[in-house]
Formats: C-alpha cells, sequence, structure tokens
C-alpha cells in the first residue's frame, strides 16, 4: 500500500500497515529526501542547520518508543547523527528541539488524537515546525516512485550506533521549559497561584504543566497520567466528549478549572469550574484579547476555516489583519514564517503565538490561560461570559461521520458549491467558500463547513451560530447534504 502524507504526516493502523517494516522504508526515504538537494532549497531560507543532525521523539501509543529506535538507527545507517528522545515528550517540544539543536529535520512518532488502534509519523522541518507540503510530497515520491525501494532501508545496530555517537539520548523538555520560561510569567502566576487540574489523556503532555509551575504555589492535581497506550478506549482528543474524567474531578473540588491535552499535547482544551467545556475557539479568543490588551502586542492573525468568526470581530475592533487558512497547521505556519504573527490557531485546539515555534502547542496555551487567570483575578467563566458579551454571542458544533473509505473531495466541493441553498435556519446565506470543503455563511455571521478530514476516513461537519438553535439547524443541514454525497 502507498504511504501518504495527510494533513499533518501519515497515520495508519497498527500491524495492519503500520508495521515495523513500512517504517523502516519510509524512514529510508525520509533520509533520502533530507540528504538531497531539493529539501535544503524548501526551508524558509533563514536557517542554515546541520545538514546531518536529525531529532526523533515519540508519544506514549502501544510500541511508540520501539519505532522511535528503529527510526534512529535507520537514520544512524545513512551517517544522520540522531539526537533521539528518553521518554515520552510532546510533539512541540521536540519540535523546538528541532530548531534549538539547529537540526535539519526531526521525526515524532506519534498519532496526535487519533484512535488508539493507530500510530503515525509527523515529519517536522528545520524551523521547529511541520515540514513543508514540498518536502512530504518528496518523501512520498523517495518511497512510493524509487526504481531503488528494492533495496531495502539501510540498518545499524542500535547499541553499535550509540558507541558511535551516532544516537545520543537527551530530555527535550530542559531546553523547552527554558524557552516557555520567556514567554509565560511564571512571577504573575506566583503573585496569584491557581488551584486547576490537568487530564493529560494518557498522552505525552503528562507532568509537563505541572512540572513547569512547579515553584509558583499553584496546586495543580493530574488526572489520566500514567502510561496507557490504549488511553482507556477513549480518543486522546481533547474535545467535550472525551473529557468526563476532567469534568468530575472538577466537580468533585480537585480545582477551579481544568486544562486538558491530546495524545502528543499539541492540542488544548479546557473547563470551566461549573464543568462547561471551554473549546479552542474560546481559548484562541481570550488570548487575542489578553495578548492585545494586556501585554499590549500587536501583529497579524491567523485562523482556519473551521474556527470561530469571534476571532473576526476581535480583530475588527483592534485593527489587526486576519488570514484565513485551510485546516492544518501547516498552513498558519506559513503565515507565521512570513510575517510578523501575533496569534495563530485552529479549531481542534493547535494554537500558537508571537515568539513561540510554528506549531500547535497545548502546554504554553494552557500555561497562558492560567496566566490569563491569575491576571484577571476572576475565575474562568466569567472571563468566557466578558468575552461573549463582547463578540458572542457564539455557540459551536462538529459531528463527524465515519466513511467506509475517503471521500472524493474535488467532487464533493463542486456538487456542494453548485447546489448552496438560499438560506438555512431562518437566515439567508451571504457568501459560499470553497477554501477547504465547501463553507456556507450565513447574513448574522452564523456558518456552516462540510469537509473530509485529512488524517482518517471522517467527514465532519462543522457549524457555528448565534443559538444553540441555529447550530442545531446547520448541523442538520450539513449531516443530510453529506449523507447524499458519500
Amino acid at each position: 500500500m502507498p504511504i501518504h502524507f495527510g494533513t499533518d504526516g501519515w497515520r495508519a493502523v497498527i500491524s495492519d500497515t503500520f508495521t515495523f517494516n513500512n517504517l523502516r522504508l519510509l524512514t529510508q526515504a525520509i533520509a533520502d529526501a533530507v540528504a538531497s538537494e531539493y529539501w535544503d532549497k524548501t526551508g524558509d531560507g533563514k536557517i542554515k542547520p546541520d545538514p546531518h543532525k536529525m531529532v526523533v521523539g515519540f508519544d506514549t501509543r502501544f510500541l511508540s518508543d520501539r519505532y522511535a529506535g528503529e527510526v534512529a538507527r535507520v537514520l544512524a545507517a545513512n551517517g544522520f547523527t540522531v539526537h533521539l528522545a528518553q521518554s515520552d515528550a510532546p510533539t512541540p517540544a521536540i519540535s523546538f528541539a528541532v530548531r534549538n539543536l539547529n537540526a535539519i529535520a526531526g521525526v515524532m512518532i506519534t498519532a496526535s488524537h487519533n484512535a488508539p488502534r493507530y500510530n503515525g509519523v509527523k515529519l517536522k522541518s528545520a524551523y521547529g515546525g511541520s515540514a513543508l507540503p514540498e518536502q512530504c510530497r518528496r518523501v512520498e515520491v523517495y518511497i512510493n516512485d524509487n526504481e531503488e525501494r528494492a533495496r531495502g532501508p539501510n540498518l545499524m545496530d542500535f547499541d553499535q550506533a550509540r558507541q558511535a555517537g551516532l544516537i545520543q539520548r537527551f530530555n527535550p523538555l530542559t531546553a523547552y521549559f527554558e524557552h516557555v520560561r520567556k514567554l509565560i510569567n511564571c512571577d504573575l502566576i506566583a503573585e496569584n497561584p491557581q488551584r486547576f487540574v490537568v487530564d493529560s489523556m494518557y498522552g505525552s503532555g503528562r507532568g509537563v504543566i505541572k512540572t513547569f509551575l512547579q515553584g509558583t504555589g499553584c496546586e495543580i492535581s493530574e488526572i489520566r497520567g500514567e502510561m496507557n497506550p490504549g488511553f482507556g478506549g477513549m480518543h486522546p482528543e481533547p474535545i467535550a466528549r472525551y473529557l468526563g474524567p476532567l469534568a468530575g474531578a472538577v466537580s468533585t473540588g480537585m480545582g477551579d478549572f481544568g486544562l486538558a491535552t491530546d495524545g502528543d499535547a499539541d492540542r488544548i482544551g479546557a473547563m470551566d469550574g461549573r464543568g462547561a467545556f471551554v473549546d479552542p475557539h474560546k481559548i484562541m479568543a481570550l488570548s487575542l484579547r489578553y495578548l492585545v490588551e494586556k501585554r499590549g502586542w500587536s501583529g497579524a492573525v491567523v485562523r482556519t476555516v473551521s474556527t470561530t468568526r469571534m476571532i473576526d470581530r476581535l480583530c475588527k475592533g483592534y485593527g489587526l489583519k486576519l488570514y484565513e487558512t485551510p485546516v492544518g497547521f501547516n498552513h498558519i505556519a506559513d503565515h507565521m514564517l512570513a510575517e510578523d504573527v501575533l496569534i495563530g490557531g485552529e479549531e481542534s485546539g493547535g494554537i500558537s503565538f508571537k515568539g513561540h515555534i510554528p506549531e500547535g502547542d497545548g502546554p504554553i496555551m494552557g500555561l497562558l490561560l492560567v496566566e490569563m487567570i491569575a491576571a484577571a483575578r476572576k475565575p474562568l467563566h466569567s472571563l468566557v461570559e466578558e468575552l461573549l458579551a463582547e463578540v458572542g454571542p457564539a455557540f459551536y458544533g462538529r459531528t463527524d461521520l465515519r466513511l467506509s473509505h475517503p471521500a472524493a473531495k474535488a467532487e464533493m466541493t463542486e456538487y456542494l458549491t453548485r447546489q448552496a441553498p438560499a438560506g438555512i435556519g431562518g437566515q439567508k446565506v451571504a457568501e459560499v467558500g470553497d477554501m477547504d470543503g465547501v463553507k456556507y455563511i450565513l447574513a448574522d455571521d452564523s456558518w456552516l463547513l462540510i469537509r473530509p478530514s485529512g488524517t482518517e476516513p471522517v467527514l465532519r461537519v462543522y457549524a457555528e451560530g448565534r443559538d444553540m438553535e441555529m447550530v442545531k439547524a446547520l448541523l442538520g443541514y450539513g449531516e443530510k447534504v453529506a449523507a447524499s454525497v458519500t
């Protein structure tokens, strides 16, 4: 089966397509692509990395540490010096390590928020973010179209590679914490220490926020922080339906609010003291308000097509330039590399801001939320209420429709654009967009988006409305028309 990169890397079912053999073949293709002249030419031109240095990290999934070891020994056999994480670590920590260690590229073994039966590979470029689409395509060419594929991957014994210094173990959190301290005001947090719960969802963000805030006086209870490669039978995705344990912990008095990170900790979700889910739309909007109004920062703002239009209304009020991109943080990263971006984010919880790497980062956004609450000296629900009073109301919903086979995106987009309705839920359709799937924007700024997932056989239906009745009407319409084209 050909290996293809989706929105952010390659993911497949363990022991089906995600096997040691396929991973070795993919790693050889990565080594060949990185060693080619083409790879360096597709970088941002500002960084001159060491062409012989690579970083490898892994999450808490089944066999992830073993898979990472195989990646390291293939890369070592191809002449790279490999910095291999000594234990599971967040994807953003590995991405930062790529830039901090001046490596040419990085490999993260993770399937992010996907179901426990999946594992995957995220490929990182020298600037500390996801590899460019052109770089991913070059890897695909080497693995799927290379006439020399039959020769198999180069391999080197792991212990011999260690002895030769070609594989070096390291702790990625040390330098990552040093960097994050420049972006999070720990002194402000220490002036008003918070009491909260962190739900690591059995992922590689476990212990990160709690360790970072040691010495600030915060009382932090962590749940689902032990090693559990099956993730308790749930998707390690920080959305309301999977955060029952966090809601329970907050409601029983373990903390005044809750933070949650996904399987590889590049996404954030939150829970207020009343047990209400605070989604990434609100987290990004709150962060934008805080960075502008309290820190006095400015810059462009970037959001994906599936992210709240509260961001648009805030940008209009602040006079900030706003960009809309397709789904996938790599599109946001393009803007962060090209110009001065204040904050960029997506509805799935991947958010980053000025001064940080062009990569979604769950822990740093959780820490920024703690700083916001400490600075405001108000509970999280009050901050949300103030936000909605200013740029709301805004209610959001998403439905994922499981498919038996991947949807034909181009054909679906063309059909739904051609069949755009005059109105939905009593509101006129004012605009139809086809940037990534089909998006119907209504006269009252409500919207409906229908698009296939780039990482799994799922059709996603997103909706934002001025009340829950509108959200239900939008989702209902979206599910009906989506079913007609699949």
